[in-house]
């Protein structure tokens, strides 16, 4: 029994735990809803911003095409957002329907059991004479009783008449709220309606872009095979800069290495050398030690006794301890030569442990063009190679490091503008197509701190700045190392 009663009680409590649980979780959903579609009508206005920029070129773009493109997408996710709000409108309109009709049908059984109460009251109204009716008792508990049922008797009426009032009063707050769900669904399909209008308006100006694009395919595959010329060759200046610092590293090392031996075994010669003439000098001090013994036994001897007392032998000489090994010192996690001092490797575990925290190079921006091989935005069967990511921003907007570390190189490439190279341990981050530097070769930068400032692209009437990280000669996704927005 005692085993059963908790079971039951636990059943009794799982469908208030259920629905309390189920509130929780809708709630959270409308929040996330009310969040992301908040977001989505930002993402909105700023791809809005970008293609009001891009429109003032003279002619078509890729940036243009890209707003679009992106401009569609975000709307669409934002109809789908608006329609996830529709369901749960309509469930709450079902929800506040049921309960509308309970409510009438439990005002309706009020109304009658009330009804039949005031009836029966009428009808029996002499009976019912309070004085009468208690001064007929019997006896004296016989009144008290006849008093109490008299007393309970009004209060079960009107009781009933309280239930009543309040039904009809929650009756009331459901039907408005049915009213103003019906009204928040009316309205949230209105916008739904108008989104999807806008929608259809961004994809007919998308199909005009991509037509007028189409028409300067001879333009935009030279433009392609020139940006994939300038990109190898600031690869190739990233690749040598990176073997020039690995180069330099494992000659340090080395030359490190070399000395440390050379101290060794400069120290185990003088140690040896130490040892032999202590072994040396303890050999001849005991020797002398014996002749001296030797001598003073043979003055100590009497005339009687011929036969020589035997020589007691030479006392061994003393043994120098042997020189104690240097213990080995642990082996670290790897063995990478641009890790090779301390510093370098505390900057390379700090640069790991913000995978996914780094700042952007820009204050605010967002990105073109992705890490990887993707297809062009206009001729979709070239393919086409990013060794970073593209970010459009301002014009002549202030590109920062995304890391502390050294300038390891500054140049200028062709096409590419000024390009900086900055060490962080075993990793580079590269900024390219910068229109002007603020530091040199040999500085040491903070995160955050103004390297340079973003080159303009005429066409798209935009700022542009390109991110590449770099673990040694091994090309990283940047998206994944910065924190998303």
């Amino acid at each position: 029994m005692k085993k059963i009663i908790p079971f039951m009680l636990m059943l009794w409590l799982m469908p208030a735990m259920l629905v309390a649980q189920n509130n929780g979780q809708q709630q959270q959903s409308r929040e996330e809803l009310e969040r992301r579609k908040k977001d989505l009508q930002r993402e909105i206005d700023e791809a809005n911003e970008q293609l009001k920029e891009t429109k003032k070129s003279t002619k078509e773009s890729l940036g243009q095409l890209r707003a679009l493109r992106d401009k569609i997408t975000l709307r669409s996710r934002l109809i789908n957002n608006i329609n996830e709000e529709i369901n749960f409108i309509n469930g709450d309109i079902n929800t506040a329907s049921r309960d509308v009709k309970t409510l009438q049908k439990d005002l309706d059984t009020l109304k009658a059991q009330y009804a039949q109460l005031v009836i029966y009251a009428y009808k029996n109204r002499s009976s019912y004479d309070m004085l009468n009716f208690v001064f007929s008792a019997q006896s004296f508990n016989d009144a008290v009783k006849r008093f109490q049922y008299l007393k309970q008797y009004r209060e079960y009426r009107r009781r009933q008449a309280d239930n009543i009032v309040s039904t009809q009063e929650q009756l009331n707050h459901k039907i408005e709220s049915l009213e103003s769900q019906r009204v928040k669904r009316s309205d949230a399909l209105k916008t739904e309606q108008e989104q999807r209008n806008t929608l259809e308006v961004d994809k007919k100006e998308k199909d005009e872009v991509l037509s007028k694009l189409k028409g300067r395919e001879k333009e935009l595959v030279a433009d392609i095979n020139q940006r994939n010329k300038d990109a190898q060759k600031v690869q190739a200046a990233i690749r040598a800069v990176i073997r020039r610092e690995i180069e330099e590293a494992r000659r340090k090392a080395i030359e490190e290495e070399t000395a440390r031996r050379k101290a060794a075994e400069e120290k185990r010669r003088r140690d040896e050398e130490a040892r032999k003439a202590a072994a040396l000098a303890a050999a001849e001090k005991a020797k002398a030690a014996a002749a001296a013994a030797a001598a003073n036994n043979s003055n100590n001897n009497t005339a009687a006794n011929n036969t020589p007392a035997p020589e007691k032998p030479a006392p061994a000489p003393a043994k120098v301890p042997e020189p104690t090994p240097e213990p080995e010192k642990p082996a670290t996690r790897t063995e990478n030569v641009l890790e090779a001092t301390p510093e370098a490797l505390a900057l390379s575990e700090s640069f790991e442990a913000n995978r996914g925290k780094l700042p952007w190079p820009v204050d605010a921006g967002n990105i073109i063009e992705h890490f990887g091989i993707h297809q062009h935005a206009v001729m979709e069967h070239i393919q086409v190679p990013s060794d970073g990511i593209v970010i459009a921003t301002n014009k002549g907007g202030a590109v920062k490091s995304i890391f502390e570390g050294e300038v390891k190189s500054v140049v200028v490439m062709p096409g590419s503008g000024y390009v900086i190279i900055i060490r962080h341990g075993q990793y580079f981050t590269t900024y390219v197509r910068l229109q002007t530097t603020r530091v040199k070769k040999g500085d040491n930068v903070k995160t955050g701190q103004v390297i340079g400032t973003a080159s303009t692209n005429d066409i798209e009437n935009t700022g542009e700045v390109e991110l590449q990280i770099w673990k040694g000669i091994t090309k990283q996704n940047p998206e994944q190392w910065i924190r998303r927005r």
